[in-house]
């Protein structure tokens, strides 16, 4: 296939549009992220970038805490929403009747209606241009109930999470495959067993 070369750019896709909430009680505040990902699994360490203009970046820069609620298709007006409205105009919780719980180890809300959220304690702010890279560990997640099977394993893909690609929402599309079974050998096999036919006497 033909390509065209442009110059170095941010063109990563599709990126998970995360609504990241901050601050307490009346100072708290919500945004849509779009640059975020994880850094590390022991101890589990994420990212998200922000501008300095940003409300929130002056809340994260002072608590130094926030939390990552993942979004799904349901909650894709809130998401488009608060990340074009500013938190200095309006209080866009109210606005888009999004309902919060206490974070249990880190002071700002936890979004109710997300099916997973990550409670997160910056580590380091590095500045890298018009974004500043806030990196955090990741101290407590909580998930949906009606995620987790019997068995105590996650179902994600249950959650009709929300993607984001060049200026565009998505919701995920059919399932492809699963971690490994590009090498995963295929089971044998067993050849069916015949029953045996009772005599009838014929």
């Amino acid at each position: 296939m033909s390509k065209t070369k442009w110059p170095g750019s941010v063109l990563l896709a599709p990126v998970p549009p995360v609504l990241v909430s901050c601050g307490e009680a009346a100072s708290a505040n919500i945004l849509t992220v779009g640059w975020t990902g994880v850094l590390n699994t022991k101890p589990p360490m994420t990212y998200i970038s922000l501008r300095p203009s940003r409300l929130s970046y002056q809340i994260i820069t002072k608590s130094r805490e926030f939390t990552i609620n993942l979004s799904t298709e349901a909650l894709v007006k809130a998401v488009d929403f608060c990340g074009v409205r500013s938190g200095r105009e309006i209080n866009k919780f109210e606005t888009m009747k999004l309902k919060t719980t206490p974070g249990d180890t880190v002071a700002c809300p936890i979004l109710s209606d997300s099916p997973l959220s990550l409670e997160c304690r910056v580590k380091e702010i590095i500045a890298l241009g018009t974004h500043d890279l806030f990196i955090a560990e990741i101290l407590a997640v909580h998930v949906e109930d009606t995620l987790i099977d019997a068995n105590g394993k996650l179902h994600l893909d249950k959650a009709k999470l929300l993607a984001y690609v060049h200026g565009e929402y998505f919701g995920l599309g059919e399932k492809l495959g699963s971690f490994g079974y590009s090498v995963r050998k295929k089971k044998k096999q067993k050849p069916p067993v015949h029953k045996k036919q009772k005599n009838d006497g014929k």
